[in-house]
């Protein structure tokens, strides 16, 4: 017997009929002898209509109401889960959570987790053997005890968080595709499900444009050593396929260490919301980047990908990437301090993608990029600047070359196979 805590997102609880579904996969899960606890997310788009009727009541609306009325999607979710399992004979109740409680810091609308009180749950699975039924994204602010909510895809982090909480075997995210893929299947044919992928890798996919699993989940997963499990909610509960291996068909994200044989190369990611911004003629001395980047920071816009050529002549320039959305309020927060700074021009471009190349096997690989770098040469694709990590290289060249950079270097390392 085993400790699951089930995720199942909008799309795979959009109606009646698919949240029968859902019931059918947590009562294959409870006939198995597992204890269960599901964290559900608000019908696919509810949460969009709340939010809009929450900007018609007010364009400047209180963070803490806001909170209030869009944690209510999670809310209508988990009663009729729970009401639905009831009907199946599944012995099941609804959580809100405030009810478990889980704690979070005071950020309306984009909270942070801090703690999660599971004993109860615990002793309910114990004595009861009951089925908790989780709304999730939503937490309480101990000091204030007004409801937060996690921002968009929080209901990962709130499975994840409730998954530690509750020393659950594995964290199950049921979504509308049947694992991660080695890169975007409606760009490339080939591309392949992966059985396992370690987290750190998949902390980079996600934070690079793969859009299956929210990157705070996977950060506190890797946190917590929470194994996920990214299955899909479509399949027939009554009759699920299984892998060579005679296990579900997924995919498993867990320590490197349960990976006895990486790829050099595990997956292509790849994303067109960045925007290039490169500033000229900038003061080669201390300080100087705090002061470029300062007024970034203060207008909460994210920096990626920064390249600093060499200084000449004491002056150097600087490029970097922000979020596409960000573009024109990063290039206006630049202006107002280019006479303070010191910079000559700024130059910019939003039709730009970026491609990454994501494997803990590159640790121990040379030449992963020079083979990179030649094979977008050979298909006379520009470089306009690089990133690197140990398990990543980022390269960022025009927006139009995007999908054919994607399909050249998943096939350079063997990803089609």
């Amino acid at each position: 017997m085993a400790r699951l805590v089930m995720k199942f997102g909008g799309t795979s609880v959009a109606d009646i009929e698919r949240i029968r579904n859902v019931a059918r996969h947590v009562k294959r899960e409870v006939d198995a002898g597992h204890d269960i606890a599901v964290v559900v997310s608000a019908m696919a788009g509810t949460t969009n209509q709340l939010v809009n009727w929450c900007r018609e009541a007010s364009i400047l609306h209180d963070a803490r109401e806001y909170d209030t009325v869009v944690a209510s999607g999670e809310q209508v979710t988990s009663g009729l889960l729970a009401i639905v399992l009831q009907e199946m004979g599944v012995t099941a109740r609804s959580w809100q959570g405030w009810q478990i409680p889980i704690y979070s810091d005071g950020a309306h609308a984009g909270a942070h987790i801090v703690g999660v009180n599971g004993e109860e749950l615990i002793k309910r699975f114990r004595e009861r053997h009951e089925v908790a039924v989780i709304s999730g994204f939503q937490g309480i602010h101990k000091e204030s005890g007004r409801i937060t909510t996690f921002g968009r895809g929080g209901s990962d982090t709130s499975a994840v968080a409730i998954a530690a909480a509750i020393h659950a075997d594995r964290c199950d995210i049921y979504t509308d595709v049947d694992g991660v893929y080695t890169t975007d299947p409606n760009v490339v044919e080939k591309a392949k499900r992966l059985e396992k992928v370690a987290f750190e890798e998949m902390l980079e996919m996600a934070s690079l444009g793969a859009k299956v699993l929210q990157v705070r989940s996977v950060e506190l997963a890797m946190q917590q050593k929470v194994r996920m499990f990214v299955r899909s909610s479509f399949e027939d509960p009554e009759k699920q396929k299984l892998d060579r291996r005679n296990e579900p068909i997924g995919t498993l994200i867990c320590d490197e260490e349960e990976i006895l044989e990486s790829q050099v190369v595990t997956g292509i990611a790849f994303s067109k919301d960045d925007a290039q911004i490169s500033i000229r003629r900038l003061a080669d001395k201390p300080g100087i980047a705090a002061s470029l980047f300062g007024p970034l920071a203060e207008a909460n816009i994210n920096v990626d990908m920064i390249v600093q050529n060499i200084s000449a002549d004491g002056f150097t320039d600087i490029t970097f990437t922000v979020p596409a959305v960000d573009y024109e309020r990063a290039k206006q927060a630049l202006k107002t301090v280019q006479v303070a700074v010191g910079f000559k021009s700024m130059e910019g471009a939003a039709d730009v993608g970026k491609v990454s190349i994501i494997g803990v096997g590159m640790r121990t690989h040379a030449g992963v990029a020079a083979r990179a770098f030649k094979a977008l040469a050979d298909k006379s694709i520009n470089i306009r600047a690089i990133s690197t990590s140990e398990i990543k290289i980022s390269i960022l060249i025009d927006a139009a070359y995007t999908e054919l950079a994607v399909r050249t270097l998943h096939s350079l390392y063997g990803l089609d196979r």
